[in-house]
C-alpha cells in the first residue's frame, strides 16, 4: 500500500492532502461546537457559515507557508513548527471573522477552540503519515540493524534523528566519555559510558557503531577506534551534513572510516603568508589539473584568489570535471578568478610555448606524470617521454617566457628507485636541479621540487582497493607481508606543496614529513576488523575475510624512502624539510638526456635502463628491495 501511495504524482498527492485537511477542519469544527455547547452538535442556521469558512479559510494560509510542498515521510520538527504558525494565523483570522459577524448561535470562543483542535488533528495526521510511509510502525523491526552512536553532542543527536527517519535501523543509545552525560538520556535514548559497549553488543545485539565526533582531533578519533577495534561490530562515521539535513539517510550513506582516522595524524595549520606568496593576484598554471594532486592544488590555489588559473590536462573528461567543479566554487562576492581549461600534453613543446607566450604564467605547478609503477614498468618509453621530457619541455618553455616559479611534484619512489617510474621522476628532478644551477646568476625561473609519499584517495590507492575487496567478501590482496608505505591526505599534501614552493630560492628538493610508515598488512587487518569481521588465517580458520599475499610486482619496493642523502635542513614549516642531494651538471646531464631520448624513441628498453642506471643513484643496482 505504501509503495502505491508513493507512486502517485505530486499533484495527486497534494489534492489528497488538501482534501484530508478539509475533512479534518470540518471534524474540528464539529468537535469545537460539541465541546463548547456540551451536546452532540447538529448545525443549523448561521452555524453552517462557520463550517463553510473553516473548510476553506486555512487552504491559502497553508499554501503560503509551504505546507503542501513538504514530503510527509521526512516531516520533522521544523515542519510541525511551520504548521503551528500557519494555524496561528488561521486562528487570528477566524476569530476576527466571528467577532465581526456576531452570528446567533455561534460562540466567539469557537475562533480559538476550533484551531486548537484542528492543529492537533493535522499534527497527528502528519505524524501518522511519516511513520506509515517511512515504515516505522514496527513491522520488520527484527530485521533492522541496531546502532550505537559514539558522541552525544549536537552531531550525534542530529544523526539519531536522521536514522529515525530512514526506518532501516534502530538506535540502542549513545556512548560518550563525558561523565556528566553518562546515565542520562537524549531524546529518550540512554547515554552509556565507553566501558558498557562490549556488554551492549552482547546483550542488545548491537551491529554497528557510528562515530559522530566531527570536532574531535584525529589523534582522539584514532584512540577511540583502537578501543573499539577488537569488538565484533561495524564502525562507520558520519555522512555529509547535506545528506543528514535532507532526511534521506540510509545505512549505506554512512561512510567507512577514513584512513586518516586510522593514522591519527593531526594536520598543521597552514602559513597563510606562504600560501599566498606565489598565488594571490598571479597567473598560475597547473599541469595534470584533472588528476588527484593536480585537482586539489587547483582547489586550494583558487582559494588564494589568483588573477587567472590555467588548467592543463590531456584527459578531456578530467579537465572538464575539475573546470566545472571550480566554476561552482567561485565566490561572486570576491575579486573574479578567470579559469582557463587547456587541453594539451606536456609532450608537445609547441603547445607549452604557446600557453606560456599567450598567458604569461607567474607560477607553474607541474603535477602531470605517469605514476602507476606496474604500468610504467610495462611501458618504459612512454613513462620516460612523459615524466622526463615532458618536464624538460615545460622547464624550457618556462625559461623562455620568464616564468618566475616552477614547482615539480615528485615522489618518494624517486629515492634509490627499483622501478622505471621512480627513476623517471628522479631524472625529472635532476633536470630541474641542473637547470637551476646553470642559471643562478641570471635570476631567471626559480626551479624547485617537492617530494612526498602516497596520498590517500588518489587513483590506484590501496584503501579504495581494500574497500572494494571487502565489499565482495575478499580476499584482501597484499603484495608482501613486510611492505610498508608513507601516507598523507591529498589536501595536506597539496597545502604543503604550495607552501614549500613559496620558500624556494632555486634548485631545492623539499621533502614533506610523512609521519611514521604504515605496514600495509596491518592496515588490511584493521580495515577487516573495523568492518565487524574477523581475519581468516591459520590461527582463525573460521574467520570471515582472508588476507592474501600475492608477491611483489615488477619494480615494487618493500620500503619507500624520502631522502637520498642524510641530514635534511629544517625550514620555516615544521613538516617541510630541505634535502641536500647530488646532481649532474647540465653539460653532463644533457648528453645523457640525448641518449635517453634516442632510446625512448626507439623503444629500446635496455638502452633506457642503461641511461637511468648511469644517472640515477641506486637504480640498476641490487637494491635488495629496500631502495
Amino acid at each position: 500500500m505504501q509503495s502505491t501511495v508513493l507512486a502517485w504524482s505530486r499533484s495527486a498527492k497534494r489534492f489528497v492532502v488538501v482534501g484530508l485537511d478539509v475533512g479534518l477542519a470540518l471534524i474540528a469544527t464539529w468537535l469545537a461546537f460539541t465541546l463548547r455547547l456540551d451536546a452532540l452538535h447538529r448545525p443549523a442556521g448561521a452555524q453552517w457559515w462557520v463550517y463553510g469558512i473553516t473548510a476553506v479559510l486555512f487552504v491559502p494560509i497553508f499554501i503560503r507557508f509551504g505546507l503542501y510542498r513538504a514530503i510527509f515521510r521526512y516531516t520533522g520538527q521544523a515542519a510541525l513548527i511551520a504548521t503551528a504558525k500557519a494555524v496561528g494565523v488561521y486562528c487570528v483570522l477566524l476569530t476576527a471573522i466571528l467577532l465581526w459577524q456576531k452570528w446567533i448561535g455561534v460562540p466567539r470562543t469557537l475562533g480559538v477552540l476550533q484551531p486548537m483542535i484542528f492543529l492537533l488533528l493535522v499534527g497527528a495526521s502528519r505524524a501518522f503519515a511519516r511513520f506509515w510511509l517511512a515504515g516505522l510502525s514496527g513491522v520488520g523491526a527484527a530485521s533492522k540493524g541496531r546502532f550505537l552512536i559514539f558522541g552525544a553532542g549536537t552531531a550525534g543527536v542530529q544523526t539519531a534523528s536522521a536514522m529515525g527517519i530512514s526506518g532501516q535501523f534502530e538506535l540502542v543509545g549513545f556512548v560518550d566519555d563525558d561523565v556528566s552525560k553518562v546515565g542520562r538520556s537524549v531524546n529518550g535514548a540512554p547515554v552509556f559510558g565507553p566501558s558498557a559497549v562490549e556488554r551492549l553488543i552482547t546483550e542488545s545485539g548491537v551491529t554497528d557503531i557510528l562515530l559522530a565526533l566531527p570536532s574531535a582531533s584525529r589523534t582522539r578519533r584514532k584512540q577511540i577506534i583502537e578501543s573499539l577495534r577488537s569488538l565484533p561490530v561495524h564502525i562507520r562515521t558520519l555522512p555529509d551534513w547535506a545528506d543528514l539535513a535532507s532526511g534521506r539517510v540510509t545505512v549505506q550513506d554512512f561512510k567507512e572510516l577514513d584512513i586518516e582516522d586510522l593514522l591519527g595524524r593531526d594536520p598543521v595549520p597552514p602559513n597563510t603568508e606562504l600560501l599566498a606568496r606565489n598565488l594571490a593576484g598571479k597567473v598560475v598554471l597547473v599541469t595534470g589539473a584533472g588528476g588527484s594532486i593536480g585537482s586539489e592544488l587547483c582547489r586550494q590555489i583558487l582559494a588564494e584568489r589568483p588573477s587567472r588559473l590555467l588548467l592543463l590536462d590531456h584527459n578531456e573528461f578530467g579537465l572538464y570535471s575539475i573546470h566545472q567543479e571550480l566554476l561552482g566554487l567561485l565566490d561572486v562576492r570576491q575579486p573574479p578568478v578567470e579559469l582557463v581549461p587547456l587541453l594539451g600534453s606536456v609532450g608537445s613543446i609547441e603547445r607549452l610555448r604557446d600557453i606560456c607566450k599567450t598567458y604569461a604564467p607567474h607560477t607553474i605547478y607541474h603535477a602531470a606524470a605517469y605514476k602507476h609503477v606496474p604500468l610504467v614498468e610495462a611501458n618504459p618509453a612512454q613513462g620516460i617521454s612523459n615524466n622526463v621530457f615532458g618536464t624538460l619541455n615545460l622547464a624550457h618553455a618556462a625559461q623562455e617566457y620568464g616564468v618566475a616559479s616552477f614547482v615539480l611534484i615528485s615522489t618518494d619512489k624517486a629515492v634509490r628507485p627499483t622501478n622505471v617510474m621512480g627513476a623517471s621522476k628522479r631524472m625529472a628532478e635532476l633536470v630541474l636541479q641542473a637547470l637551476a644551477a646553470g642559471q643562478l646568476a641570471t635570476g631567471a625561473t626559480c626551479f624547485s621540487m617537492v617530494r612526498f609519499g602516497n596520498v590517500l584517495g588518489s587513483s590506484g590507492s590501496v584503501v579504495p582497493l581494500f574497500r572494494q575487496q571487502l565489499a565482495t567478501g575478499g580476499p584482501l590482496t597484499v603484495t608482501h607481508a613486510e611492505v610498508t608505505r608513507y601516507f598523507m591526505t591529498i589536501p595536506e599534501a597539496a597545502q604543503l606543496v604550495l607552501q614549500a614552493g613559496a620558500m624556494a630560492s632555486g634548485g631545492e628538493v623539499f621533502v614533506l614529513d610523512m609521519g611514521e610508515p604504515v605496514k600495509i598488512i596491518d592496515l588490511a587487518r584493521r580495515m577487516v576488523e573495523l568492518s565487524g569481521l574477523k581475519v581468516r588465517d591459520a590461527t582463525n580458520p573460521d574467520g570471515d575475510v582472508e588476507i592474501k599475499v600475492t608477491g611483489l610486482r615488477p619494480g615494487e619496493k618493500l620500503y619507500e624512502e624520502l631522502l637520498i642523502g642524510d641530514n635534511p635542513t629544517p625550514t620555516a614549516h615544521p613538516r617541510i624539510m630541505k634535502a641536500h642531494e647530488d646532481y649532474l651538471a647540465w653539460p653532463d646531464l644533457e648528453a645523457q638526456l640525448h641518449a635517453l631520448q634516442q632510446a625512448a624513441r626507439a623503444d629500446d628498453v635496455q638502452g633506457i635502463k642503461a641511461v637511468l642506471s648511469r644517472c640515477v643513484h641506486g637504480y640498476g643496482e641490487d637494491a635488495q628491495l629496500i631502495g
